[in-house]
């Protein structure tokens, strides 16, 4: 026996390296056999619209797998290392000692290592351990043939690269003709000596080149106890979706009873596939809900029907239903198309069973067919625009069709040309209410100057409408209107700052005045309807933009002085510490076209606050005072500390004095805060101040290890139902509570962050600063 550092001359080193190879290609297989017990769960999240990223604030110990690239060796070499090389023939090669075999896709490790046959056989001994840069495996005896190509491991342990997976293997066998079969299988994603659940399986059978496996007797375990059995099943083991059950979805709640739900993937083609969940609810009955989604190289399209027949908890038994069509298209290099329509049985629909898209407090399903052109310089829109109202909400305007085109171009050097042209149909529901055709042309053109330190901008826009309206027989309205108006507009505003501010020296404080001038014509509307006109919400940008409402049906005249100013702190890194915003209008003639209840010489007191207090604590608020009644007409207020993205507490408060005459006055209070390093909790509570009564109620715990968790949450809110006639009932309430056991490594877990968006309300970051 010679000592020997290197045997990578020896004979037959080039059938070595077909050994290697496939031994890789059988590990990799033992690598999708783990992957499959995640594929499932993995094509729920894809065939759902909701984002549900997996919570890592509770991390396993890192996978023991270090593997580097760097040590193998190049393509079409193997070398061989060990403390002592025997030759016995030109055929047989013995390697004791440290053995380490390396190609250019794995390494192998050894006590004992032994090469026949001129390298087509090898048998290692004496802890095994195989490494590339997908697992590792180790086991106590390895034996390969490469002319009847098979191999077997005994007590093997395997640990996936990149994730916590890991398990036990009695016997690995690979055959050319039978694939991978695998004895007394283990897997899991915890770490070694706290295995809170594991699967077990007698045997598991992957037929070569199959895109399924099968699994024997298999034994789901919480700790050591079996809660599970399944005598046989099929999973994936590829990175292909496959037709299968999904995780189910288990909840109870007043409205529909135990609720379980049971979504079904069809793997229907690479581009196109269908996902059916049958729905069981105790209260209501059985619901079919169906998603096909189809993708090519135009683009996207997702057609949604829900089907519940008979629903038991309806007076007559009625037939519900729901449906949804979506498609974003691409036609060319400028062209895009877009289509989202929507239906549904029955006002209280979304009410009564929930919905992926919709919230319970929408009151109305848009429906919207549109062609987009886009240029460097111009865009061009064109859509359809209807809608389905809920309950007895006035009924809007269809816009069938409706055409906007816009233009800025550069002119004369200085000059700015902008365009901005509209043509629609107004159709409504109801036959005794008017239509109209409206067309409108707005050129402007404007001279802006912008500089480091501040800008200037002066324009001059001419506004010309047309309406064709029928249907007006009885009312105000006229058949035919022309309106003109012409509309001056001066902006200025200027950036000042210095170095400290009111909290520290090294910050650097800005003041930043603007001021503009409006002034718009005045002509009658009164002969015309509203089709697409609402009053807008005033804040302090909103002062700036020199129109009270929405659509073009009705411009006020304007001759007024709006004035504004903001300041904000900023640290050394540039990001704002503090932000404050104050303006108002000061209207110098009487406006004649005005918005309901104004007749004053000046507008709100808009005003903006977002102050970064410190790391952790944040204060935002804006509100709107009338300065004839110094009374506040609007306003909200967030109050926020936060820990961390885990733990946080935000009081929140809202107020409008009128809305469509009511009082709105309410007040929340939420928190997210972890118990330990396992416990965590979320809750939250909003309450109506002026009628004195809840609105929302939400309470969630969740335990959490590193490789599983559960989540316990209770609700309880305003169901928002809409009576026979038509009201939407403001008594009534909808309480439930839901169980969810999470695996992780079988999917993805909904982290204590997410139960604390979920619900009514949910959690939304209020502030603005950068």
């Amino acid at each position: 026996m010679l000592p020997s550092s290197d045997a990578g001359s020896l004979p037959g080193q080039y059938h070595l390296q077909a050994i290697h190879l496939r031994m890789k290609k059988t590990c990799a297989s033992i690598l999708l056999f783990a992957l499959g017990w995640q594929q499932a769960h993995a094509e729920q999240q894809t065939s759902q619209s909701g984002d549900q990223s997996q919570d890592n604030s509770v991390l396993c110990p890192a996978s023991p797998v270090q593997f580097t690239s760097q040590k193998l060796m190049p393509a079409g070499q193997v070398k061989v290392e060990a403390q002592q090389t025997e030759f016995l023939s030109k055929r047989v090669a013995n390697f004791s000692g440290n053995v380490n075999i390396t190609s250019d896709a794995a390494n192998i490790t050894a006590d004992e290592a032994r090469i026949q046959d001129n390298g087509r056989q090898l048998e290692a001994s004496g802890d095994v351990v195989y490494t590339d840069a997908q697992l590792q495996v180790k086991s106590d005896q390895v034996s390969l043939n490469s002319v009847a190509e098979t191999l077997r491991m005994t007590q093997t342990e395997y640990n996936l690269a990149g994730s916590n997976g890991r398990g036990d293997a009695e016997v690995i066998n690979l055959t050319a003709a039978e694939g991978l079969n695998l004895n007394d299988v283990r897997f899991t994603t915890c770490p070694a000596g706290d295995e809170d659940w594991s699967i077990r399986a007698s045997e598991i059978q992957i037929e070569r080149d199959s895109l399924w496996g099968v699994a024997k007797n298999t034994r789901f375990y919480v700790g050591n106890i079996p809660v599970f059995y399944l005598p046989y099943f099929a999973f994936p083991v590829s990175n292909q979706r496959q037709t299968g059950l999904l995780f189910p979805q288990i909840s109870s709640s007043s409205n529909a009873g135990v609720d379980y739900e049971q979504p079904f993937y069809w793997n229907l083609a690479p581009n196109y596939d269908l996902t059916l969940s049958p729905r069981v609810m105790t209260n209501r009955g059985v619901q079919l809900k169906s998603e096909f989604r189809y993708l090519s190289e135009q683009g996207y399209s997702i057609f949604d029907v829900e089907y519940l027949p008979s629903d038991s908890d309806t007076p007559n038994n009625e037939d519900r239903y729901f449906y949804r069509i979506k498609h974003d298209g691409y036609l060319g290099e400028h062209w895009t198309v877009g289509v989202d329509v929507n239906g549904l049985s029955d006002d209280n629909y979304i009410v009564d069973l929930g919905s992926d898209y919709y919230n319970r407090a929408d009151a109305y399903l848009f429906r919207t067919v549109g062609l987009n052109y886009y240029a460097e310089n111009m865009t061009l829109d064109l859509h359809i625009r209807d809608f389905e109202t809920l309950g007895t909400q006035t009924d809007g305007y269809r816009a069938l069709p409706e055409a906007r085109l816009k233009v800025t171009e550069p002119f004369g050097g200085l000059f700015e040309f902008k365009l901005n042209s509209e043509l629609a149909y107004f159709d409504n529901q109801d036959d005794s209410r008017p239509t109209a055709m409206r067309f409108h042309v707005a050129p402007t053109l404007s001279l802006p100057y912008r500089r480091h330190w501040g800008e200037l901008i002066a324009e001059a826009t001419l506004l010309n409408t047309y309406y064709r309206q029928d249907n007006v027989e009885g009312t105000a309205l006229e058949e035919d209107v022309n309106r003109t108006l012409g509309q001056g507009r001066l902006f200025g505003t200027l950036y000042f700052e210095r170095d400290g501010s009111w909290f520290n020296d090294t910050d650097t404080m800005t003041f930043e005045p603007k001021v503009q001038y409006l002034y718009t014509s005045y002509e009658d509307q009164s002969n015309i309807g509203l089709y697409d006109t609402t009053v807008l919400v005033t804040d302090v940008e909103g002062l700036f933009r020199g129109r009270e409402f929405t659509g073009l049906d009705r411009i006020n005249d304007n001759n007024q002085v709006t004035v504004g100013m903001t300041s904000r702190i900023l640290d050394e890194q540039n990001r704002e510490q503090f932000a404050i915003s104050l303006g108002q209008i000061f209207y110098l003639d009487d406006n004649r076209v005005k918005s309901p209840g104004e007749d004053q010489d000046r507008s709100a007191l808009a005003a903006e606050l977002d102050w970064r207090l410190s790391s952790r604590w944040n204060f935002h608020s804006d509100i709107q005072i009338a300065t004839q009644t110094d009374k506040v007409d609007r306003s909200s207020l967030t109050f926020e500390y936060r820990q961390d993205d885990e733990s946080l507490v935000q009081l929140t408060h809202r107020y409008v004095r009128e809305l469509s005459g009511e009082t709105i006055d309410q007040v929340g209070l939420s928190a997210s805060w972890p118990i330990n390093e396992n416990w965590h909790w979320v809750g939250r509570t909003f309450r109506d101040v002026e009628r004195n009564r809840s609105i929302e109620n939400y309470f969630g715990v969740q335990y959490e290890s590193c490789c599983w968790a559960v989540q316990v949450v209770a609700q309880r809110s305003l169901s928002n139902r809409f009576t026979v006639d038509g009201q939407q009932s403001t008594e009534e309430y909808d309480s439930g509570i839901s169980l969810q056991f999470i695996f992780k490594g079988m999917g993805s877990s909904r982290s204590s962050r997410s139960m604390l968006e979920d619900g009514m309300f949910g959690y939304r970051q209020p502030y603005n600063l950068n």
